[in-house]
Order: structure tokens, then C-alpha cells, then sequence
């Protein structure tokens, strides 16, 4: 029996262990419970290295273009980041750089970030929201942004945010199956 939805996550933190990560994966896991899903988290920590030093798409390595190809193939996207500078990571961004202008174009992504404090919140609508804008993604309008209070270590501890997950998850999965059921045309140009 093969998954209703592939359901692809980018993790964009440079640490392992990662509050991040933890983020993702509880996203994940929340739309696990809800829909019958194929999950795949992508870990800057784990394709950063051989990420790092391609200027073009053909010089990345074979593992690198597949953990690609996963994400313009994903029925969903989440992606988060840490707060780095105001902004996500550079790896996360370098990352993006490399996928088809036109890959996502319709796909529903659901923007999720990190940070010190509730002040970086607005990552999500400033920096997260207007780069998928960008390939035309179908970003879903709830965001999920925890800060170091919302943790115990690397642990969700927050009723609160475990609330935001539940909402954030229940929200995508009615857009992922109409986007699923509207084929994308592009104009050639």
C-alpha cells in the first residue's frame, strides 16, 4: 500500500541535536496522525558539506540531487529554520537556490522557524513567507514559530505550542488534497 501524501521536511539548522529539527519532526508527526503519509526529513547537518561547495546544480553529489528531487516532488513541504542574522541560515537559503524555478509552483509548503525569543517571530511572514512566494508556492497561512521557552533542552514542553502543531497540521491537510487534485500548467513564455 503506498502513502495518500509525501510529505517532505527541511530542516535548516547547522546543529544536531537541533530545537529545529525537534519542530519538524513534531510537525510531522502531527500530520502522521491525521493522514496517511510517506515522511522524509532533509537535515542541513546531514547534506550541508557537499552542499556547500556546488555553484551549480550539476556539481552537487547524487545523495544531495535526490534529497532535491524529493522536495519538488513532495505532495507537502515543511520547511523551518532557525533565526540566523535576522533571517534563515545561508545553507537553508543555498539549498533553495538549487531547486527549479517552477518545481514548486502550487505546492503547499507550511513555513515553520525558531528563535531566541518571541522578537524573531516575524521571520515567517518577512523572510520564509516571500521566498516561496517566489516559486509560487501555495505557503499555507498558519505558521509555527517556537522560541527557547517553548523547550526543555531539545523536548517540546509548550501545551501551547503542541496546540499551534495540532492547528497548523489540521489546516494543511485539506490544502494538500485540493492542490493534489488541480494539476499545474505553466505558460511557455
Amino acid at each position: 500500500m503506498t502513502a495518500a501524501y509525501r510529505v517532505v521536511a527541511v530542516s535548516g539548522s547547522l546543529h544536531e541535536p537541533s530545537k529545529t529539527t525537534a519542530l519538524i519532526r513534531a510537525i510531522g508527526a502531527a500530520i502522521a496522525e491525521r493522514a496517511d503519509i510517506e515522511f522524509e526529513l532533509i537535515e542541513l547537518t546531514d547534506i550541508g558539506p557537499d552542499l556547500a561547495g556546488a555553484l551549480r546544480r550539476d556539481q552537487l553529489p547524487a545523495r544531495v540531487e535526490d534529497k532535491l528531487l524529493a522536495v519538488e516532488k513532495a505532495d507537502l513541504l515543511i520547511v523551518g529554520s532557525p533565526v540566523y542574522r535576522a533571517s534563515f541560515t545561508g545553507l537553508f537559503k543555498h539549498l533553495f537556490d538549487f531547486v527549479g524555478q517552477y518545481e514548486l509552483v502550487g505546492k503547499p509548503v507550511l513555513l515553520a522557524a525558531t528563535g531566541g525569543g518571541e522578537r524573531h517571530a516575524l521571520i515567517i511572514e518577512h523572510q520564509l513567507r516571500p521566498l516561496f512566494a517566489f516559486f509560487q508556492a501555495l505557503t499555507l497561512p498558519l505558521g509555527v514559530y517556537a522560541s527557547d521557552t517553548d523547550f526543555a533542552g531539545y523536548e517540546i514542553s509548550s501545551e501551547v505550542l503542541h496546540s499551534r502543531i495540532a492547528l497548523a497540521a489540521e489546516r494543511a491537510l485539506p490544502l494538500v488534497g485540493y492542490a493534489a487534485t488541480r494539476p499545474v500548467e505553466l505558460l511557455a513564455g
